[in-house]
């Protein structure tokens, strides 16, 4: 009987090691869960930041080629021409 008792107790601790053990990995999910959610909000705030300072940049190249730089002079054209559709565009719908 005394047999049977001990390896009752022995599964007991077992058990209870493994359902700390069990605990401890749920705490530790839990907070590299938050970990990844704070990293993907850091993440798309970069990302749109880096988004910001491209249209800042293309702004930026826009500006200089008009003050007369011959660098980017094509592009800036086809934004011209792009911004004159749009508005012709606009007023053609508005005066339908």
């Amino acid at each position: 009987m005394s047999n049977i008792e001990e390896i009752v107790d022995a599964l007991e601790d077992k058990i209870s090691k493994m359902l700390q053990r069990v605990d401890a990995l749920k705490q530790s999910n839990a907070k590299l869960e938050e970990d990844l959610k704070q990293s993907r909000l850091n993440l798309q705030s970069q990302q749109q930041e880096i988004e910001a300072w491209a249209e800042k940049y293309e702004a930026l190249k826009i500006a200089k080629s008009m003050l007369g730089s011959d660098d980017n002079k094509r592009e800036t054209k086809l934004k011209i021409n792009s911004l004159v559709r749009e508005i012709d565009y606009c007023i053609a719908q508005l005066s339908e």
